[in-house]
């Protein structure tokens, strides 16, 4: 029986390390559906790493001109995720930021987030690095941004686990 699809979310930040915040974070729901928001920087967020910008593309211009602001971005995705355990490929980093972007919000997570790494077997696991990208490479998805990155991660764990049922 093929596995149904879970949400899998996903984080672009200002950088790594002590001082790093979130700066978009992206989700593709149970059916496929994708939410993805830009996220405004209270005054406190400070750091900014050029190669992280290097990587996803998003300005701090950007941020200023069109992300919501933390306590409507933290509304939204309670909102939109109440209930579910919601998946990621970097738990320890995108647990952090959505921690600080709550935290920004003064609100609590209203969904559990998990790392996607619990979904699979030993031998998937060993597979997941070259199906993300084949799945990457397929879906042409050059753009490296936290809505097309969770959709990636959602179709390559159901492709493995497809594989895994035929096999």
């Amino acid at each position: 029986m093929p596995m149904e699809a879970p949400a899998v979310l996903d984080l672009e930040a200002s950088g790594f390390g002590r001082g790093s915040y979130p700066i978009e974070v992206g989700f593709v729901a149970p059916n496929g559906e994708p939410f993805c928001s830009l996220i405004k920087p209270p005054p406190d967020w400070q750091h900014w790493d050029e190669a992280a910008e290097a990587l996803h593309g998003i300005s701090r211009e950007a941020l200023q001109r069109s992300g919501k602001p933390p306590a409507w971005v933290a509304a939204e995705l309670n909102r939109r995720l109440a209930g579910q355990t919601v998946y990621c490929d970097g738990w320890a980093h995108d647990y952090s930021w959505l921690a600080r972007l709550f935290d920004a919000a003064a609100l609590l997570p209203a969904f559990r987030l998990q790392d996607l790494r619990i979904l699979l077997s030993e031998a998937e696991a060993q597979r997941w690095r070259e199906v993300t990208l084949a799945v990457r490479r397929e879906q042409d998805l050059a753009r490296h941004r936290a809505s097309t990155d969770a959709r990636v991660l959602q179709l390559a764990l159901l492709r493995i686990k497809r594989e895994a049922t035929v096999a």
